[in-house]
């Protein structure tokens, strides 16, 4: 039996398995059965909590003089994932929680790097470092550089950002409803990029507020998205032609994010993290 919390971040659930000390090698069946919704514990995703010292990738491991504790995430496929928004908020939440960590401001490893954590009184606030457009040049110059293709729909353009994982945002014209669209498949997207892109499809609500449903690589739709909650708004703002650092609210189908541009090209997201249940499960 292995131990086990359940959790999410505005209803981006995820399973967290202890593994302090790194005796635990997750296969990519075990990582489908625990997110499995019928005969597992059900998640988007699954989050080793380990040792950075333990890592298996050489990468991480030199991040461990930075960041004590590292987050191994993996997709509901049981694909390994740069990085998770909402998975790492809740990642802090179990930290703190569990006492290992002394700070309410602190460090976490990713595939992506070392991410800076510190509590808020709605949840966790992360600097999620630095961002990019995928292809500026073009970004500037057309306003989108890849097309998506939604299922049952027209090919719309939409704009790629690299926030340590990768992104297609679309803003949808006025004709397409948000509620509406099929994303019970993975929307199409060219060019194809390998290992897969997260969409994001964005309705503008009001000055610097955005409303957001997400079709996640290697898992599906799910009811959020941290970074790709970020990449939705740095997306309208850069379209906007106001490129200041005003905080952008995010509605997502589970709650609602903050995203704040930082100096330097990086963002902070915001919002809440819930452990919801403890307990043991068979690997």
């Amino acid at each position: 039996m292995t131990r086990f919390a359940k959790g999410h971040g505005t209803e981006n659930d995820f399973v967290l398995v202890p593994d302090p000390d790194g005796t635990i090698e997750l296969t990519p069946a075990q990582v489908q059965h625990l997110t499995d919704r019928r005969a597992g514990l059900g998640g988007d995703g699954v989050i080793r909590v380990v040792r950075t010292e333990f890592a298996t990738d050489d990468a991480v491991r030199a991040l461990a003089p930075e960041a004590e504790w590292f987050m191994d995430y993996r997709n509901a496929d049981g694909s390994l994932a740069e990085m998770c928004g909402n998975g790492i908020r809740l990642f802090a939440a179990y930290l703190v929680r569990e006492g290992l960590v002394e700070t309410s401001d602190f460090a976490i490893a990713t595939r992506a790097g070392v991410k800076r954590v510190r509590a808020t009184g709605e949840g966790f606030a992360v600097d999620l470092g630095p961002w990019r457009l995928t292809d500026e040049q073009g970004a500037r110059r057309d306003g989108f550089d890849v097309l998506v293709r939604p299922r049952h729909g027209k090919p719309v353009p939409a704009l790629s950002l690299d926030l340590g994982n990768p992104h297609a945002v679309v803003m949808l014209p006025e004709e397409i409803a948000l509620e509406a669209l099929d994303l019970t498949e993975a929307p199409e997207v060219q060019p194809e990029l390998t290992g897969g892109i997260n969409v994001e499809f964005v309705r503008a609500v009001g000055p610097g507020h955005i409303e957001m449903r997400v079709h996640e690589r290697g898992v599906g739709e799910t009811r959020s998205c941290g970074t790709g909650a970020a990449a939705a708004a740095l997306a309208t703002r850069f379209w906007s032609g106001d490129e200041d650092e005003s905080p952008w609210i995010v509605d997502v189908p589970g709650g609602r994010l903050t995203v704040t541009p930082l100096p330097g090209h990086r963002v902070e997201l915001a919002g809440p993290a819930e452990i919801v249940a403890d307990g043991d499960f068979p690997l």
